[in-house]
C-alpha cells in the first residue's frame, strides 16, 4: 500500500511537460484545481477529462504509474462518498437499513469522488514531471513578491522541499520495517479493518524514531555547512522563461477562458424557457 503513494516521487523521462518551467506547472495545477469546481454537469467534465488526458499523454508518464496513487486513497474516497450519500438531505430515492439515500446526496457523492480522483491524477502530473528542487525553486520564485510584506518565502519553500524529500524516504523506511516484522511473524495482510489497523501500531514507534533521527542528522548537516538561506542566496540553475513556457501559459489561460465562457453560457441557457444540460 505504501508503495502506491506517488506524492513526492519524480518520474525521469524526456517530454514537453518535463521541460516546462516549474512556475508554469504550479500555475497550471492551480488553474486545474479551480476548474474542477466550476462544473457539475457531464459536458464540463468531459471537456476537463479530454484536456487532462492530453496533458498526461504529453508527459509520457505511464497511466498505470499515475493511477497507482489512487490506491492509497480508496478507503478515504469510499468513506467520504458514503457520508455524502447518506447524510445529505434531499428527495428520498431508497433506504439502506437505517440510512436514506437522497438525490442530492447521490449527486454530491458522485461529484466529490470524480473531483477527488481528478485532483489526485491532475496534481500527479505536476509532481511526477518536476523534481523536488525545481518545484521548490518555482514556488519560492512565484511567492517572491510576498517577501516584500514580511512573508518568510524562502523558509516556506525550504520546508516544502524537505517535506517532499522525506515522503519517499519514509515510505521506503516503512516498507523495510514491515518486511522485518513480517520475517518475525507479524501479519499485516489478513483480518478485518480494525485488526489490520491494530497491526500497524507497532510500525509507528520505529518509524517515528527513524524520522526524528533523520531530521536531527539533516539539521546537524545544515548547521555544519553554515546554511543561512534567505536574501542574497544564489541559485546554481536560475529559472528563466523560454518560448515553450509562454505558449504553455497561453494554453492554460485559453483553457480557463473556455471554461468560464462555457459556464456563463450554460447559466444563461438554464433560464426560463431553455432546457438545462444533463446533470450527473
Amino acid at each position: 500500500m505504501f508503495r502506491d503513494i506517488t506524492l513526492g516521487q519524480y518520474y525521469p523521462t524526456e517530454s514537453v511537460i518535463h521541460s516546462l518551467d516549474p512556475r508554469v506547472k504550479l500555475f497550471s495545477a492551480f488553474i486545474f484545481i479551480i476548474s474542477l469546481f466550476l462544473f457539475d454537469d457531464v459536458p464540463g467534465f468531459i471537456f476537463i477529462s479530454v484536456c487532462m488526458a492530453g496533458f498526461i499523454a504529453l508527459s509520457r508518464v505511464p497511466v498505470s504509474f499515475m493511477l497507482r496513487g489512487l490506491r492509497a486513497i480508496v478507503m478515504l474516497l469510499m468513506i467520504a462518498a458514503l457520508f455524502n450519500m447518506f447524510l445529505t438531505p434531499g428527495r428520498k430515492l431508497f433506504s439502506v437499513w437505517v440510512f436514506t439515500v437522497t438525490d442530492v446526496g447521490l449527486k454530491n457523492a458522485v461529484l466529490m469522488s470524480i473531483r477527488m480522483i481528478y485532483l489526485i491524477v491532475g496534481t500527479s502530473v505536476m509532481t511526477l514531471t518536476t523534481t523536488p528542487n525545481a518545484l521548490t525553486n518555482g514556488l519560492e520564485k512565484s511567492m517572491n513578491p510576498f517577501s516584500k510584506i514580511g512573508v518568510p518565502v524562502h523558509e516556506i519553500a525550504m520546508m516544502m522541499s524537505i517535506a517532499l524529500r522525506f515522503i519517499p524516504i519514509l515510505i521506503e523506511e516503512t516498507d523495510k520495517i514491515m518486511k522485518a516484522q513480517m520475517a518475525r511473524g507479524a501479519d499485516f495482510e489478513t483480518g478485518g479493518l480494525i485488526k489490520r489497523a491494530k497491526a500497524m501500531v507497532p510500525l509507528l514507534v520505529p518509524l517515528f524514531v527513524s524520522a526524528f533521527r533523520r531530521a536531527g542528522d539533516l539539521a546537524l548537516a545544515m548547521e555544519a555547512r553554515c546554511y543561512n538561506g534567505g536574501e542574497g542566496r544564489t541559485k546554481m540553475k536560475p529559472l528563466t522563461y523560454a518560448r515553450r513556457d509562454r505558449i504553455a501559459y497561453a494554453a492554460v489561460l485559453l483553457y480557463l477562458a473556455v471554461l468560464i465562457v462555457w459556464r456563463v453560457v450554460r447559466r444563461g441557457l438554464a433560464g426560463p424557457g431553455f432546457p438545462v444540460f444533463v446533470h450527473l
